[in-house]
């Protein structure tokens, strides 16, 4: 069980999570990000609001797997889950990813719940079903979300201002506690934390003909 929630931690996951930046790419083009010390506070608005509602919303989709209405219950979480993110840029970009989820983990971990799933779910569900396929509770789920709003923010800051990879760890690592912190948090509750200069970054991304991430 253990190896499965590393495998969906791991950003070499062909889900698609390589393509998005998580708002850094535009935070950079703002002056918001620049530096290690910069990127700690991002990162930690970041998991304190969407990290915290994808936390929430995985381990929901988790238990979901279980319900007596499975098709049921995760369509009402997906509705949760659009009205949490006001950004149209921020739902599109969490609907590819569930989507690129579903493919790789429907094929890892065959399984009926996937076909309950909405078409194109936000990543938070997909991640969710992900977990309870692969044996794992919902608070691995939420823990797996929590890391991830961080986690492929990181390898984009560190892409795209050529930060040093074992800076960019180290800022990682230090934010294990309040990863584990919002993770038990989030777990039996579904967070609606929300940060609209977050959202203003993503729509501002999503207006650009020069990026290099999708969002």
């Amino acid at each position: 069980m253990t190896a499965a929630l590393l495998t969906l931690a791991d950003s070499r996951l062909p889900a698609g999570g390589h393509t998005h930046s998580g708002g850094v790419e535009q935070a950079i083009a703002a002056g918001v990000l620049a530096d290690p010390g910069s990127l700690a506070v991002f990162l930690r608005r970041r998991l304190a609001t969407s990290g915290a509602v994808a936390a929430g919303l995985a381990a929901a989709a988790c238990r979901a797997v279980d319900d007596a209405d499975p098709v049921a219950a995760l369509g009402a979480l997906d509705a949760e889950a659009d009205a949490r993110t006001p950004s149209p840029a921020l739902r599109a970009a969490s609907r590819q990813q569930g989507r690129g989820l579903v493919r790789v983990g429907s094929r890892a971990w065959p399984h009926p719940a996937w076909a309950a799933l909405p078409a194109q779910p936000h990543h938070p569900l997909a991640l969710g079903v992900a977990a309870a396929t692969g044996g794992l509770t919902p608070r691995d789920a939420a823990h797996a979300a929590a890391y991830l709003s961080i986690s492929g923010p990181a390898t984009a800051a560190q892409r795209l201002l050529a930060m040093d990879p074992i800076t960019v760890a180290a800022v990682t690592a230090r934010l294990a506690p309040e990863v584990d912190e919002v993770a038990d948090a989030s777990a039996e509750d579904l967070p609606a934390a929300t940060d609209p200069l977050l959202d203003l970054l993503a729509e501002l991304h999503a207006a650009r003909n020069d990026r290099f991430f999708a969002s």
